[in-house]
């Protein structure tokens, strides 16, 4: 290895240097866009692979100042929202609830691309149904609810920060390559309320010192015959990121704690559930954590 001190002619240095990073950075790129890919093309149980249609290009930053590009995608596999008109829209994101509208969409896994100044960026694919994506051509409004849901579904799915300034790329109406994504082929059941939240004795909090114990509700689904889901949502809103919880899940019992020392949760569950199949997700939004827990018995 040459130390400092050794002298060389530093422009030819120069571009040795750069012409190995460039020829490693492209490589890597190929390699992680090869590896998204690949687990986009996995099919899980449920579900079935989509070919999505291109649609426009939303260039925007990360916090950090990252350059990220958005392809908001079409298929007719993906549900329509409900019918809603633009006075109604105006309405609802005037309410107190404006989460109560949803947007059925399928959010792809990140891939590396190289942007048109040959820098490397990070772009995402969103996926939408034609009916509600043509529902953008003819109002501005309506499109940028769109974008901004967009951003919002990205941003809980892969715990980042997008800017809300963005552009539409006028020529190009993806970035990069669209991979094929995977989506439920049966809509989830409907969410039914338990009669009542945990009991006393179901829910206990181990000491101060550890923290407060959050609210929290648990639902069950299908509204109807056995349930095959559990869902536990709990209010965090001292905490704003994921960051700094700790969730930890048995057959019957779930513990969760939120450092330092803010929240703590010790709580048995009103049915056995399959601890490796849950999923938990953070809203920063609303600092809410929601837990998905397949039931597979009675406690």
């Amino acid at each position: 290895m040459m130390d400092s001190s050794s002298h060389c002619d530093q422009s030819l240095l120069s571009a040795e240097c750069e012409e190995g990073i460039d020829e490693d950075e492209n490589l890597y790129q190929k390699l992680l866009l090869q590896a998204a890919q690949e687990m986009q093309s996995q099919v899980t149980p449920n579900s079935k692979p989509i070919k999505p249609e291109p649609g426009f290009c939303v260039k925007t930053k990360t916090s950090d100042g990252g350059k990220v590009f958005v392809n908001i995608c079409q298929s007719s596999q993906v549900p329509p929202p409900p019918d809603i008109s633009e006075a109604e829209l105006v309405e609802l994101l005037q309410s107190e609830d404006p989460s109560g509208f949803r947007v059925p969409m399928s959010l792809g896994e990140p891939h590396a691309e190289i942007d048109n100044s040959s820098n490397g960026c990070t772009a995402y694919d969103v996926v939408i149904n034609p009916e509600f994506f043509n529902k953008t051509k003819g109002s501005e409004l309506v499109l940028e609810f769109l974008i901004a849901v967009s951003f919002e579904g990205l941003e809980n799915k892969y715990d980042l920060q997008l800017c809300r300034e963005w552009k539409i790329l006028k020529n190009r109406k993806f970035l990069g390559s669209i991979a094929d994504q995977n989506i439920r082929t049966k809509p989830r059941p409907g969410i039914q309320e338990l009669e009542s939240r945990l009991t006393e004795d179901q829910l206990t909090s181990l000491s101060d010192s550890l923290g407060e114990s959050p609210p929290l509700t648990l639902t069950v689904e299908p509204p109807q015959g056995e349930p095959q889901y559990l869902i536990a949502e709990i209010s965090l809103p001292k905490v704003p990121s994921s960051r700094s919880l700790v969730l930890d899940l048995g057959e019957d019992r779930m513990v969760l704690s939120a450092r330092p020392s803010l929240y703590h949760l010790d709580c048995f569950l009103p049915f056995i559930i399959d601890p490796e199949s849950s999923a938990a997700q953070h809203h920063r939004g609303t600092r809410i954590l929601t837990i998905t827990m397949p039931v597979i018995g009675s406690a």
